[in-house]
């Protein structure tokens, strides 16, 4: 299916009006995630898009996080993530198309010594959208300093079974 001339043609984001280049955003990580609409479009079945920001690399923060999160990370990621979702959604796909959003870990609740933050697998977030899955839904929390769970502990393997099961 890959290699089917409609993925081929999925690659070529100069089909997309100006607009919807401008929505995504023209760095990488904007264009691989209209790129991952467009394959889904053309009947790719899993397709995965990994965020590096510009002048921020990876989310590995553990030094500069606010700034890097503010400046470079976050308004990336809003900005594809609300994109493909809303695509999805106009187009008829969300209801088919599964959207999930994760890191590797958590951030520890605590400042480290160079204003960042380090590992912290006690609490971590997860964002799915569409698949079937009710939307508006916040499952879990935590204490008001991100410590620990305190109400609906989700593990990862209820993502991973969630995952599965609309796969």
């Amino acid at each position: 299916l890959l290699l089917s001339p409609l993925a081929r043609k999925a690659f070529d984001l100069g089909q997309e009006p100006p607009a919807s280049r401008e929505r995504y955003g023209r760095d990488l990580f904007g264009s691989s995630t209209l790129l991952a609409r467009r394959l889904v479009e053309a009947g790719v079945t899993f397709v995965t898009v990994h965020t590096e920001a510009k002048g921020a690399g990876h989310w590995d923060t553990h030094e500069n996080n606010f700034n890097l999160l503010e400046k470079a990370l976050l308004p990336y990621l809003d900005r594809a993530v609300s994109a493909l979702v809303e695509d999805l959604h106009v187009r008829g796909m969300l209801d088919t198309t599964l959207v999930v959003v994760t890191g590797d870990m958590g951030r520890t609740p605590r400042v480290n010594s160079k204003a960042g933050r380090d590992h912290w697998p006690q609490v971590s977030c997860a964002f799915i959208a569409g698949g079937g899955i009710r939307g508006g839904q916040a499952i879990g929390a935590t204490n008001r300093l991100g410590e620990y769970a305190t109400d609906r502990p989700v593990h990862v393997q209820e993502i991973l079974a969630t995952l599965y099961h609309h796969l």
